[in-house]
């Protein structure tokens, strides 16, 4: 009898595939012994690099795609197989306080953040892209959901933005079989923060996990290989906060 936790046979797509969290997501898809990975980012060397670190047995689509045009994104559903699974992950950042938000900015963010998941999630239930049952995970945030800090807001506001829809489509698309679910990351252990973040603010920012370190990208993978396995088949509308116990002080 094959494990609930397993992804055997299934074909899953993640978004922001190219690096970090995404590219964790892959990896361990791909392990769990999904069928297929479709992996999608603008980065298409990156990608192709992606696919390489996956298990043998597992095969790669590679989609080149800029989600923050909806062009793109109407051409991208033409080339996706039914899906059993999708991770919704791509997302940028702009650190800025308030006073010098600047509109393109918001536009910027949202546009990547929020709307380009809605939209290709609106684009793969239209062109019934996803099977029944199936399921779909946004990579949201703690930045959105529990923690509130100074120059974060556009990021944190489209992170709960996105946490709002997640539930609507939860609810809406139900009698699809389609289960859409959200995980909520603290900090994640990359290159990316030490690249910008001083190691004498990383020492201050860790004495508030609890854990005393950051998730791996790899961690935050195993949650989505739950949410997207037959083990989670009677989640929906969820929030799973993934932060080493950080919302709690």
């Amino acid at each position: 009898m094959t494990s609930p936790f397993s992804l055997t046979g299934k074909t899953i797509l993640i978004t922001g595939a190219s690096s970090g969290i995404g590219r964790a997501a892959a990896i361990e898809v791909s392990r769990a012994g999904a069928d297929c990975c479709v992996l999608v980012a603008r980065n298409e060397k990156a990608l192709k690099e992606t696919a390489s670190m996956l298990s043998e047995s597992c095969r790669s689509l590679i989609l080149s795609c800029d989600l923050s045009d909806a062009d793109s994104i109407q051409s991208l559903v033409n080339d996706i197989p039914v899906l059993d699974g999708v991770v919704f992950n791509a997302g940028i950042n702009k650190m800025k306080p308030l006073p010098f938000w600047a509109e393109t900015d918001l536009h910027d963010i949202f546009g990547v953040n929020c709307f380009a998941p809605a939209l290709l999630l609106k684009s793969l239930v239209r062109k019934k892209k996803l099977a029944n049952p199936s399921s779909v995970v946004f990579t949201a945030s703690i930045s959105g959901h529990s923690n509130v800090s100074v120059g974060n807001g556009i990021y944190g506001a489209s992170k709960a933005a996105l946490t709002a829809f997640m539930k609507y489509s939860a609810l809406e698309l139900a009698s699809k079989g389609i289960r859409c679910n959200a995980v909520h990351p603290g900090r994640v252990e990359t290159p990316l923060i030490h690249k910008f973040t001083s190691e004498e603010d990383i020492r201050k920012d860790l004495t508030r996990y609890p854990l005393g370190r950051y998730a791996l990208p790899e961690e935050v993978a195993w949650t989505f290989v739950y949410l997207l396995s037959d083990a989670a088949a009677y989640i929906t509308g969820s929030d799973i906060v993934i932060d080493g116990g950080r919302s709690l002080t």
